[in-house]
């Protein structure tokens, strides 16, 4: 169990590079000493130009990406030196992600994919069920398509089922990719209310937003990972 004052994110002087293997293997420095912590009911927002690496400081958090050194600690579990079956329990019951783009399952339905978070952590199906039914209904997915698959959907559409199953289970710490990127005003709304609430019960949040009046809304910090680019050798 973690001490009542430690961060539930906390990241410590992380470096990655790439390899370009159809390139002669040669090694691309990408980060470098990337430090910061998340308390609980906190948002970080991730500022810095394109290519500044805001993305792939997500995609290490996840997982996605093995930094090269440092540590990632998530409620404690160092993701640089975790185990894939510690990385999928991390992602099951403390590490949510809202991606920008929806992956499912062809053929299960919109209200068993938003379901899923929370029939993974053993919630009885009428719950999960009636959990996912809600969301959906507060992002304005009209009930005649929650029996279809969402890869039919349009692409606000699929954003918005994305974000119903981010938020189906209440994850701990939460990673935000764009989550109000294409949004009308009553959507983004709505979910800027459940970044909000998330905050309330105490989730540790890192998101990168490109709507500044949505970051400034939920944001309480920012950190230019700018900052975290790799140094010129001597």
């Amino acid at each position: 169990m973690l001490p009542s004052h430690a961060p539930m994110i906390d990241i410590r002087d992380v470096s990655k590079s790439f390899t370009l293997h159809n390139q002669g293997s040669a090694t691309i420095p990408v980060m470098q000493g990337a430090t910061l912590a998340v308390g609980p009911g906190e948002c970080v927002g991730l500022v810095g130009a394109s290519g500044a690496g805001k993305s792939t400081l997500m995609r290490l958090i996840y997982g996605n990406y093995l930094a090269a050194s440092g540590q990632i600690l998530i409620g404690g579990l160092d993701v640089v030196r975790a185990e894939p079956r510690q990385i999928l329990e991390l992602r099951r019951k403390t590490l949510g992600y809202v991606s920008q783009f929806l992956r499912v399952v062809p053929r299960v339905s919109t209200l068993d994919v938003v379901a899923e978070p929370l029939l993974a952590v053993d919630t009885p199906l009428d719950l999960a069920r009636d959990r996912a039914a809600s969301l959906l209904a507060e992002l304005n997915i009209p009930e005649r398509l929650w029996s279809l698959s969402p890869t039919t959907f349009s692409g606000g559409e699929q954003q918005r089922v994305n974000i119903a199953r981010g938020f189906a289970y209440d994850y701990p710490a939460m990673l935000l990719d764009e989550p109000t990127a294409s949004l009308d005003a009553r959507n983004r709304a709505t979910v800027l209310g459940l970044i909000g609430a998330a905050k309330a019960r105490g989730a540790a949040i890192i998101g990168i937003f490109h709507d500044e009046a949505a970051r400034d809304q939920v944001c309480d910090r920012f950190i230019d990972v700018s900052a975290f680019a790799p140094r010129a050798a001597a």
